[in-house]
């Protein structure tokens, strides 16, 4: 069946903005909205956790219909504005054999979908090539390829698809355009740590370690700070993040997304900070800054 997970992106920064009872309060409004979507076009909600959504389909076509209605819903509503911004939501979905629990449901296809929603911008629906081979033309007419990924537990590549249902739509995840085009862009990525820096591309410093322990490239202490952390390391036209803690990492981009990652890799987009064990804090001891540049040809 078709596996769709969908949650509200910057779902902390509204309760700091907002207070916990008007925070909830638009939470459990794009919930009702993701579920009525569902439902309308013969999903099933198998559960809720916080600001996210767990449902399945038949088959990909309405899972489809069912993620436009969700975005066009809760990009439209007039009580999801806060301070002149429209709240927003990331959706992923792949296809795949799934074990049925009393409300849940498991297997390698639910944590394939979770990966392309946590790999998601706001506002975007994010596919695999499972899915996309079983869209009608009318849907594989709006969708675009954007990478390649290798998600966890499975050993071969994975496409990915974003399916462009805004009129004009010109988002992309960041080094999609490479794997469409088949033209290779220089691509790096810049670290900043208390006053160190460290500039990582993917020819000559593909990777870096980082973590308590002394053998690391960037060493970073703290109690929940992990011996060998994390990897950041050049991936497709891309750099990721490679979690291998007991506590995780935590990624806030700039432009307010935010992420969590444990024993698991992320795409690093755009600019923000990334917080080992702990949510990240500008300047803070568990803390870089991270920055993606394209480099010149």
């Amino acid at each position: 069946m078709a596996i769709v997970f969908a949650d509200v992106v910057g779902s902390t920064r509204l309760f700091d903005q907002l207070g916990d009872i008007a925070a909830r309060d638009k939470i459990a409004l794009c919930i009702e909205l993701m579920r009525a979507a569902t439902e309308q076009h013969g999903g099933t909600v198998v559960k809720t956790m916080g600001d996210e959504v767990l449902a399945t389909f038949p088959g990909c076509n309405p899972a489809m219909e069912a993620a436009l209605q969700m975005q066009s819903a809760i990009g439209s509503h007039d009580d999801l504005c806060v301070d002149g911004q429209q709240i927003a939501i990331r959706i992923g979905c792949h296809y795949g054999p799934v074990v049925h629990e009393p409300r849940d449901v498991f297997g390698a296809a639910v944590h394939t979908a979770n990966r392309m929603t946590s790999q998601a911008k706001a506002g975007q629906i994010l596919v695999t090539d499972a899915v996309y081979a079983r869209l009608s033309g009318e849907w594989k007419a709006i969708a675009r390829k954007v990478e390649v990924a290798v998600p966890r537990g499975q050993q071969s590549e994975v496409s990915v698809f974003e399916m462009l249902w805004q009129h004009g739509e010109t988002t992309s995840m960041l080094p999609a355009i490479a794997t469409i085009s088949g033209e290779r862009q220089p691509f790096r990525i810049r670290l900043r740590y208390l006053g160190t820096e460290v500039l990582l591309d993917d020819h000559e410093r593909p990777a870096i370690t980082i973590g308590r322990g002394q053998e690391n490239d960037l060493i970073v202490k703290g109690n929940l700070v992990s011996r060998l952390h994390a990897r950041i390391e050049a991936g497709k036209n891309r750099f990721q993040l490679v979690d291998q803690s007991t506590n995780g990492s935590f990624v806030l981009g700039r432009d307010g997304e935010e992420a969590f990652v444990r024993r698991d890799a992320i795409a690093l987009k755009g600019a923000g900070m990334i917080g080992f064990g702990r949510v990240p804090e500008a300047g803070s001891w568990h803390t870089i800054d991270y920055a993606c540049e394209e480099g010149e040809a």
